[in-house]
């Protein structure tokens, strides 16, 4: 058992109430070697506890770092972790169902970073799922910011998987970094290119078609990319609006279901994209909230958003008790500047 004695303390159901406390919890442990204690995990959900991925988070982590772990059962609500030190590595993990791919990552990522050498982390699971940032935002939004920050990291979608049957596969390789670059992210420049990415697999891409018809018609001409993936690797759908600027990449996106139109999923990720769009901000609601864990290992940066949302505000409360920085928000015009005081 591990003594709750030598724990942080932690309450699951702060803020938002999810599974990103956990998350983060899991990475900035094993980065600072601080034990923590959860209680309430995920109590603001439908379905409170732990599920799947969020086990397979902490195997993962576990894993990578030796650690101690008491708590890790389907449904559980209390976690108590005990990291040790971060070895480099190959690791290979399953969530056994579509649960999401790119959360189970970007839990076990960051440590890496940390390692003590170059390490390949590959997961399999859901890569497009609508409670989730797809594969996609990882590759073409994080990703590049992660680089441009001193991060060596390459995210590869080897196969796409969907929502309910899973079967999708991550691979990222990484290296420990050597030099933290701030990031400085409070102008995206003007817009260079918009495109819309159709995904199918086991659905006609008909579907496809005319979501990104719809979008179109919402937010202007658009470069159209149609994805018929293999059946085997469905059904699912998905449909991802792209939008570069000198600075930043932004990815909007919304997955079809079963009795939802098209024109519906359509107008959900068109509706996203354009109040991002027509914001100014660098950043969209989930990029910003992805950005707060690294840009809070660099010590140092900023950025602009247009939503500041609890899901941001609660991951920023539990990286102010692993790391000695503070977050400081300031509302300008329609826009939101996250800095590290």
């Amino acid at each position: 058992m591990i003594d709750d004695m030598e724990c942080l303390e932690l309450d699951g159901s702060r803020g938002e109430g999810g599974g990103q406390i956990l998350r983060t919890a899991l990475s900035l442990s094993m980065i600072t070697g601080t034990p923590f204690a959860m209680d309430r995990i995920r109590a603001g959900r439908k379905n409170p506890g732990l599920l799947r991925q969020h086990l397979t988070a902490i195997q993962a982590a576990q894993a990578v770092c030796g650690a101690e772990v008491d708590g890790t059962f389907p449904g559980s609500r209390t976690l108590r972790f005990k990291p040790g030190t971060i070895r480099a590595g190959d690791y290979r993990h399953a969530i056994g169902s579509a649960g999401s791919c790119t959360l189970v990552l970007q839990t076990v990522l960051p440590a890496l970073w940390f390692a003590d050498g170059p390490s390949t982390l590959r997961i399999t699971g859901g890569t497009h799922n609508p409670a989730a940032p797809p594969a996609d935002f990882l590759i073409r939004a994080w990703q590049p910011l992660l680089q441009r920050m001193g991060v060596t990291v390459d995210i590869e979608l080897l196969r796409h998987g969907f929502y309910p049957a899973g079967g999708g596969e991550l691979l990222a390789r990484t290296a420990p970094v050597t030099h933290w670059q701030p990031l400085q992210l409070e102008t995206r420049g003007d817009l260079r290119r918009q495109s819309a990415i159709g995904v199918v697999s086991g659905v006609p891409a008909e579907v496809a078609k005319r979501e990104m018809q719809r979008a179109s018609s919402q937010l202007g001409p658009l470069d159209e990319e149609l994805r018929v993936l293999p059946s085997s690797e469905g059904p699912g759908n998905v449909l991802m609006i792209v939008l570069e600027y000198p600075e930043v990449t932004e990815v909007l996106s919304a997955c079809g279901e079963r009795g939802l139109p098209a024109e519906a999923v359509a107008d959900r990720a068109a509706g996203d994209a354009r109040r991002y769009r027509d914001s100014g901000a660098a950043v969209g609601e989930h990029l910003a909230d992805q950005l707060l864990l690294p840009m809070a290992l660099a010590g140092r940066g900023c950025f602009t958003t247009h939503v500041l949302s609890s899901h941001l505000k609660t991951n920023c409360e539990v990286i102010e008790k692993f790391l000695p920085v503070s977050f400081d928000f300031a509302e300008i015009g329609r826009q939101v500047r996250v800095s590290l005081a």
